[in-house]
């Protein structure tokens, strides 16, 4: 049993410990203080899903509709070129800060559904969760712990970078460094839908 489990969270932490543009989401939305619980709970709970999916073997779906991938590859690329053309303009126009007085807060339906976009439109969520995990898990007797074990390192990771990222608020207090965290997460957007579309 632990000798599924702990292997299949060190996997599980491994592939979403890289920077990409889900996490740099959930890292803006823990610094904004907004829906933290429901974005970093929407996250974890679909890397469950494709966990499971991969585990049990639903990992053969891009080989059985061959317009999927491509279709995901392209539509991803070109949420990640919108939502980075929108982080470069929060960074070009500046003014944010941690003050949230008089600050728009985006409501929880829009975040629900960024969020998903991210997860969901994103090829290599599939490529880790889905085709990689779902292909290592056939390596061990117990799959199911295996699989619980990589969906506990989503839920763990997700939510400490949700929360954790209240600890640089004073970092954040100041409206530069937002310009550079706005900067930098188009600069991510922009390198991962470039890659997407030259695969």
């Amino acid at each position: 049993m632990l000798t599924s489990f702990f292997p299949g969270f060190a996997l599980g932490f491994s592939l979403i410990l890289a920077i990409g543009a889900q996490n740099a989401f959930v890292l803006r939305q823990g610094l904004r203080r907004e829906h933290v619980f429901a974005v970093c709970l929407t996250c974890a709970v679909s890397d469950a899903v494709l966990i499971a999916a991969g585990v049990y073997g639903m990992g053969s779906l891009a080989q059985a509709v061959p317009w999927f991938e491509p279709a995901m590859r392209y539509g991803g690329a070109l949420f990640l070129l919108c939502y980075g053309a929108m982080s470069f303009r929060s960074a070009w126009r500046g003014g944010a800060s941690m003050e949230m007085t008089g600050a728009r807060v985006t409501g929880l339906a829009a975040t629900l559904v960024t969020v998903l976009a991210f997860t969901w439109l994103n090829p290599h969520v599939y490529l880790d969760t889905v085709v990689l995990v779902g292909s290592i898990s056939a390596q061990y007797d117990d799959r199911m712990f295996f699989a619980l074990g990589a969906m506990l390192a989503s839920f763990v990771f997700f939510f400490s970078l949700g929360y954790g990222a209240r600890a640089l608020g004073p970092l954040f207090a100041r409206p530069r460094a937002w310009q550079v965290l706005d900067a930098g997460i188009g600069v991510v957007m922009w390198g991962i839908a470039l890659k997407l579309v030259a695969m």
